[in-house]
């Protein structure tokens, strides 16, 4: 990420109008705050003559000063409105952020000021607008917000509320025309006279000008009429909003609770040794029962901690079985980093890549693949975030039908595969679910059909095939020597689809697809052993060189290290 870029962000975190972030963020948001109330007071002291007689030159500079200040501000702000929000993304995002209700003051307090230096403008016009800034404030307090999402909450019913009260008043506004046309034409000469006089009624006509009380019984009955209707029009909308600020309140309260539960919940994943490596480890998963005996969390706060924060989701442990085993359901918890759109991209510079893309619906992967490639000194991509139901994986590219931050992902993946040499292993699960358990736990294609183990096929995706061979047969004799484990290359899968993504990338890479077993990944405790062994086998096989040291594996922490 460039300097430029990161830059960008951080602004849209100052920018978020949240005074709880960051400590230098908050000096930013404070700092705009003053100056609003300063130019705010500026504007105030000028009306007062004597004063800009002898202060007139300090109050020009404050006003110079805060308006250089403002200008850059709202600059910045129209720039990085697409991180701000999604829907201001592209030149017409910003034009929709200009007319949004904040946007339109920034701009209207502050770049008409310029206008006087090429064309002359009314001073009292643009002392107007100036004053304006206050109303800047509204985005930093609380209360105001909570007022808005309120009335937002309620906007359908207080529409049809509205309707019902405009049509009921022009039914009776034209009853009483005809009932009072009779008795004084004159003052009744035509419709729109009663149907200004109902709609006066409910401002208390302050200036006088639907003066036409009716004066038969009928139209003074439809005048009491329209005198309820004018208390509805302010109880209605009222009670509405005092139910919806009830609503907010209570959905902000649970909000900073689940917060609360969120930051709780991340003490469950400090990370504990693994003895035969002597890495300190993230737990895979953590029970649910885990959670409670340990955290003295209950349930329904363990789920709400899981749904606010954005590095932990909910996993049925089940599914990592073979269905004809029929496992009992078992939730937990998993943690997994973040720092992009789509879930997790680190660069370690390597020419290898591991990729795994189905982390949001396989569990435990993403933790295999993260450790495989932190112990290697490996690149890593990591898919974490989307929905799960329908299901759509990256593992599958089709430009006409992309998904939500795929173009990010595939543009990052041509980052780190950049060249023919390059070399990613996509990492899967095997062996749960709905597959069935095969006697091998680590299954190996390279983009040949199925039951096709050579590498005559034209359409693999290798390059260098005795180097892969040579990596499969050193891991393939690892495994069984040291763990009684085994490995299968191209037997069990069909890897001959032209849809998958390592087709698509910009250059033609060796690109391996790793299928491992959820009993390793899940249940086997050698699962981090195997991990750094293949590691190992990698970097001597492939890159031809020693496994790098990991210094920092060794030290006790909290949650991932998103590099």
């Amino acid at each position: 990420m460039d300097k430029i870029q990161q830059f960008k962000i951080e602004l849209s975190r100052v920018f978020d109008d949240n005074l709880h972030t960051k400590q230098w963020h908050n000096y930013v948001d404070y700092t705009i705050i003053g100056l609003i109330i300063l130019s705010t007071l500026e504007v105030f002291l000028s009306t007062y003559d004597g004063i800009v007689e002898k202060y007139g030159m300090w109050l020009k500079v404050v006003d110079y000063f805060t308006t250089a200040f403002f200008t850059i501000e709202v600059s910045l702000r129209i720039w990085c409105a697409d991180l701000i929000d999604d829907k201001y993304k592209g030149f017409r995002g910003r034009v929709r952020y200009c007319f949004s209700f904040y946007g339109l003051i920034d701009i209207l307090s502050t770049y008409p000021f310029y206008l006087h230096f090429f064309m002359p403008m009314p001073y009292v016009a643009l002392k107007a607008l100036r004053i304006a800034r206050l109303l800047r404030i509204f985005r930093y307090m609380k209360a105001f917000n909570v007022l808005s999402r309120a009335m937002k909450a309620k906007k359908d019913e207080m529409v049809v509320s509205l309707q019902f009260l405009v049509i009921v008043t022009l039914l009776l506004s034209f009853i009483l025309f005809f009932v009072e046309h009779e008795a004084q034409p004159e003052v009744y000469g035509n419709g729109w006279i009663s149907v200004l006089w109902a709609f006066a009624q409910y401002i208390g006509d302050p200036g006088g000008f639907a003066d036409t009380p009716p004066i038969t019984v009928t139209g003074r009955v439809i005048a009491c009429i329209i005198g309820v209707l004018g208390i509805a029009i302010f109880a209605v909308p009222a009670g509405l909003i005092g139910s919806a600020f009830s609503e907010v309140m209570e959905k902000d309260e649970r909000k900073e609770k689940s917060e609360g539960w969120a930051e709780k919940l991340q003490l469950a994943f400090e990370s504990k040794l693994d003895r035969p490596t002597g890495y300190q480890i993230v737990p895979r998963y953590v029970s649910v029962t885990e959670i409670q005996a340990r955290l003295r969390l209950k349930e329904d706060e363990i789920l709400d901690g899981v749904n606010a924060a954005e590095n932990l989701r909910l996993i049925n442990l089940s599914y990592t079985q073979p269905a004809e085993l029929r496992p009992a359901d078992k939730l937990a918890v998993e943690m997994f980093p973040v720092n992009t759109p789509y879930g997790c991209c680190i660069d370690r510079g390597s020419k290898i890549t591991i990729f795994t893309p189905s982390n949001i619906v396989d569990p435990v992967m993403g933790w295999w693949g993260y450790y495989l490639a932190q112990i290697g000194g490996f690149n890593y991509v990591g898919r974490e975030i989307g929905q799960t139901r329908p299901y759509h994986t990256f593992y599958q590219y089709k430009p006409e039908n992309l998904k939500e931050h795929q173009e990010e992902f595939m543009a990052d993946m041509n980052r780190l595969a950049d060249s023919e040499d390059s070399w990613v292993f996509t990492v899967m699960a095997a062996s749960g679910a709905n597959e069935p358990e095969y006697p091998e736990q680590f299954h190996f294609g390279y983009g040949a059909k199925k039951g096709d183990d050579t590498y005559n096929d034209p359409n693999i995706t290798l390059n260098d095939t005795q180097t892969f061979e040579a990596f499969y047969q050193q891991f393939a004799k690892l495994l069984q020597t040291n763990y009684e484990l085994a490995a299968e290359k191209q037997m069990r899968h069909n890897n001959a689809v032209p849809t998958v993504y390592v087709r698509h990338l910009a250059h033609k890479v060796n690109a391996i697809t790793l299928r491992a077993a959820w009993s390793v990944t899940c249940w086997d405790m050698r699962a981090i052993s195997i991990a750094r062994d293949m590691a190992e086998v990698m970097n001597r096989e492939i890159l031809h060189r020693e496994l790098p040291e990991v210094p920092y594996m060794k030290d006790k922490k909290t949650g991932y290290a998103a590099e």
